[in-house]
């Protein structure tokens, strides 16, 4: 026990340890110092700022990984073979690598996203939908491109991975077909786009906007702010109203009824002026297609009208709506036109009191 401790507190130990702190120090140090000197010389373009932050962080902190890795390389665990694929045998060493490339990989991607294809969108005025589908291809290409050359990298022949591939194919034909479907859906609809993100669709009659479309699954955010993940494939099975696909116009009809006696012909001036109100106060409210008044019918308790009107953004639907109900009730009051509602007349019929009489006996 004491040969331990007298092990411990030797000169050789204390001196590995204080380089080890020292290096780390060092790495860390010099990332601070990278990002004042960025900070102050790139100060109008905050997109670039991001870009190189982000890569400075990605490689100190994995700098400091791999510094670690290679000052002990001495250690035996560390390039012991776990296993063997054909005749590369793979340790830990090897694994560290090829995550490294992976990871180096995913950090550019996001860069790269963020630094090069936003003044590609500008410059094409792409749609919201159209940059999120470029993003996602383009970092599947570049991951792609990545694990092949960690592969390669770590001495792996491709080509031994070919009986791996069928057993991996073998797996999703039986226990990963969900996932395959679902991942293969996604790569459909970032193509063909029947729903890209942005777009406000109608799913199990719940309306939403689509967030994200990944790989297994896309994410609508409700109009009460409520997040439903749906798998990819259910946008090719189901039916599915997507309210921005090609025209994001979108026709709201607004129900009126009126009583029995009024004026027709009044209700309808009242309701195309009050359409062209809404239309001058509103920049949803289009001109064109015009405004149209629908004489619906003949109700049990009232005369029914659809004030048809037609918007540029379906994400204003529900706001839009209220605001003509109010439009709609504040026109029908100021010109004194009843509003009625269901009612049941009772009718109290007399009885012959000698029939009344009869049927007590």
């Amino acid at each position: 026990m004491s040969n331990n401790w007298e092990y411990i507190i030797t000169w050789y130990f204390w001196q590995d340890a204080l380089l080890v702190c020292f290096a780390l120090l060092g790495i860390f140090a010099l990332k601070w110092i990278l990002h004042f000197v960025i900070v102050r010389t790139i100060k109008h373009n905050n997109r670039i700022q991001h870009a190189l932050n982000s890569f400075i962080n990605w490689a100190a902190y994995n700098g400091a990984f791999l510094f670690l890795l290679i000052y002990f390389s001495k250690t035996k665990w560390l390039f012991q073979a776990i296993f063997t694929v054909g005749e590369v045998r793979i340790s830990v060493f090897l694994i560290v690598i090829a995550i490294l490339i992976i990871s180096l990989a995913n950090r550019l991607s996001k860069i790269l996203n963020h630094l090069l294809l936003p003044a590609v969108y500008e410059r094409y005025r792409l749609d919201r939908g159209i940059r999120f589908t470029l993003e996602r291809v383009f970092h599947y290409v570049i991951m792609v491109i990545a694990v092949i050359v960690s592969l390669t990298t770590v001495g792996i022949d491709l080509s031994a991975l070919t009986v791996f591939a069928g057993v991996v194919g073998v797996g999703i034909g039986f226990g990963m077909q969900n996932i395959a479907s679902n991942f293969i859906s996604g790569l459909i609809i970032l193509f063909e786009r029947p729903i890209k993100v942005g777009d406000r669709i109608i799913v199990n009659d719940v309306i939403g906007d689509v967030e994200k479309i990944n790989m297994r699954a896309t994410v609508i955010r409700t109009i009460e702010n409520e997040h439903i993940i749906m798998p990819n494939s259910y946008f090719l099975e189901e039916q599915v109203v997507n309210r921005s696909y090609s025209d994001p116009r979108i026709r709201l009809a607004i129900p009126v009824g009126v009583a029995y006696g009024t004026d027709v012909h009044l209700v309808k001036k009242l309701l195309e002026e009050l359409a062209e109100e809404a239309e001058q106060a509103s920049e949803v409210v289009l001109a064109e297609p015009a405004a149209f008044v629908n004489f619906v019918g003949f109700g049990e308790s009232s005369i029914d009208f659809e004030l048809f009107v037609w918007l540029s953004n379906p994400e204003e639907v529900i706001r839009t709506k209220s605001d003509l109900n109010f439009r709609v009730h504040d026109k029908l009051l100021e010109h004194d036109i009843e509003i009625p509602f269901p009612q049941r007349d009772l009718h109290v019929r007399s009885i012959d009191e000698e029939v009344l009489r009869q049927t007590r006996k």
